[in-house]
């Protein structure tokens, strides 16, 4: 199922308040989040990486200030394309850094999801449970989406009350909470909602996201969001925060979910985090909902919420954590403040050496299913026993090296090299059984673990790259404005690699009979690359960015709406 990085992070600062990954608002010099992302594609591939899960991309309450994460949205159709909430751009850059991101991971062969923050707005400015928006043109009140107090439980004088979610008694309002199955009037906020997420998939191109909240939100609304228009054909897990596997499989396979989505593995969590603080083996003996259905888990050592929260932390031995992560079943999530160094994000935890190996070792050496060939209290040997075969052997001991003998499935005299590089190659014996000699989590970090496999199974781990399609919406209540008689509209910018094919489509609404529109892409050096009024292709012949323009001739009647969709491939290598 490959490996995912969680691709942010949240820190303390000096005063004790939890911040986001540096931004260049608040922390000048640093790249915004968006940015760096794209230029560190290549490498997160070569790596081993299948995919990077992105934070809320929607314009939050406060902008891009320090603790604005994205879950307190404002505008979730601004992703940094509208002066709103004290900036243009979101925490983590702006709409042009978001697509670029998008198009680089897809140039280098990974795949984005998206952060869904739909049960909750914050920043009201119109009263409570009033939501206004910029149109297009930076006027107020005329952006789409507009809600009113009928959208929201409890916010008088409507006073709608709260939907029947799934575990009432779990759902904490945060802002105003939005109601799917009471809003007034009826299924208003379901249709903006379907409206905003084809939107958002069809302009970034995103390849599936994460729904937050779901134990809080209306689960046939949950349904149907994901079986609807662009989403249909999407990746989705859900947040259902719950440390029950039964509970977690009530979820993801019964009505309405019917197994549309995977689910975080919060009970996985708990273990690790029980087996690593505690110095023990025995919790992650058949843990998680990974153990009954790793085909819908998607297991995680620690997010951006559990390590953040007191008492939720995995603060001790976590490289084991995350061998054990990354040899098991299930689709692993890796967090970006664990993996990246402290030199890229200050208060990072730095451990990308030892992880990357990790999940060069998940992609080249773990497959099937997974047998425990030996456990007591401070020692787990696992097997997992598809082609090549992988025998992770961990030790929580922070005394006692230890010597184990346990079965295997490779068979009799087979060779085995340890691709963690701790251990010297051994040969199995004429039963399969191998022999070898655990070292001592000393200090408690967390390396004392062994990965075995067939010798000779070194190689990369290969991505195949690819192209991504976007699609530039411009109307008078989002954020690119429509085409207008005598005008030239810039519709946006694209980042092409050079010697690559560019594709252009353009659809104006409502203009039957009218004259043509027309398009244009411009290369970094101005000079026009293709233009056309239906479609037109051509090769990139410098890697930078490309403007997008459309323009309509004075002689048209009225301005209309228009869809300019791109088809490109990013680059990475020259990201500045």
């Amino acid at each position: 199922m490959g490996v995912a990085l969680i691709a942010w992070g949240r820190f303390f600062d000096r005063h004790g308040n939890r911040i986001t990954v540096p931004a260049p608002s608040t922390k000048p010099g640093v790249p915004w989040l968006l940015d760096f992302l794209a230029a560190e594609s290549g490498r997160l591939a070569a790596a081993g990486f299948s995919a990077l899960q992105l934070p809320p991309v929607g314009k939050a309450q406060g902008g891009a200030g320090d603790g604005c994460d994205g879950y307190g949205v404002f505008d979730r159709r601004d992703i940094g394309s509208k002066d709103q909430q004290g900036s243009r751009p979101t925490r983590y850059g702006d709409a042009d850094a978001l697509r670029r991101s998008v198009a680089s991971a897809h140039a280098a062969g990974l795949d984005v999801y998206l952060d869904l923050v739909l049960h909750q707005l914050m920043g009201e400015n119109g009263g409570p449970g009033v939501f206004r928006y910029l149109g297009a043109d930076g006027k107020a009140n005329a952006g789409r989406g507009a809600m009113n107090p009928g959208c929201f439980r409890g916010v008088p004088p409507a006073n709608r009350p709260e939907d029947a979610v799934p575990v009432p008694a779990d759902d904490f309002e945060f802002g105003r909470e939005l109601v799917y199955q009471h809003s007034d009037p009826p299924r208003y906020t379901i249709d903006d909602a379907l409206d905003f997420g084809d939107w958002l998939f069809r302009t970034t191109d995103a390849d599936g996201a994460r729904f937050d909240d779901t134990k809080g939100t209306w689960a046939p609304f949950v349904s149907e969001f994901m079986r609807s228009r662009t989403m249909a054909h999407k990746f989705f897990l859900s947040e259902y925060f719950d440390g029950n596997p039964g509970n977690l499989d009530w979820w993801t396979t019964s009505q309405p979910m019917s197994s549309r989505s995977l689910v975080e593995d919060f009970p996985m969590h708990w273990a690790l985090q029980a087996a690593c603080n505690g110095g023990a083996a025995w919790p992650l003996e058949g843990c998680g909902y990974a153990a009954r259905n790793p085909f819908l888990a998607c297991t995680f050592v620690d997010n951006p919420d559990t390590d953040t929260s007191p008492g939720q932390q995995v603060v001790s031995s976590k490289l084991l954590a995350y061998a054990f992560l990354l040899s098991v079943e299930g689709y692993p999530f890796v967090y970006g403040k664990d993996y990246f160094p402290s030199s890229v994000w200050p208060g990072a935890y730095g451990l990308r050496p030892w992880i990357d190996n990790l999940v060069w070792i998940h992609e080249r050496l773990a497959a099937g299913a997974t047998v425990t060939r030996y456990m007591d209290g401070s020692v787990m040997v696992l097997n997992r026993t598809g082609w090549p075969g992988l025998l992770t052997a961990l030790n929580f001991d922070t005394w006692n090296a230890r010597t184990i003998t346990c079965d295997t499935a490779f068979g009799p005299g087979v060779a085995l090299h340890d691709y963690t590089g701790h251990h010297p190659d051994i040969r199995t014996d004429g039963s399969g059984r191998a022999t070898f000699r655990l070292p001592s989590n000393a200090y408690q970090n967390g390396q004392s673990y062994l990965c075995f496999s067939r010798a000779g199974m070194d190689g990369p781990v290969r991505r195949q790259g690819r192209s991504t399609t976007q699609t530039f919406f411009g109307a008078a209540d989002l954020d690119i404005p429509p085409a207008s008689p005598g005008r030239t509209v810039a519709a946006g910018r694209i980042w092409c690699r050079s010697g690559t094919a560019v594709q252009a489509q353009l659809v104006v609404h409502g203009q039957a009979g009218a004259p043509a529109a027309t398009f244009e892409i411009l290369a970094p050096s101005g000079q026009s690359l293709l233009h056309g009024t239906a479609t037109a292709h051509a090769t990139a012949t410098e890697t930078g960015w490309h403007t997008l323009h459309v323009a309509m001739p004075a002689a048209a009647s009225a301005g209309a709406p228009f869809e300019l969709t791109v088809t490109y491939t990013g680059d990475w290598e020259h990201v500045r």
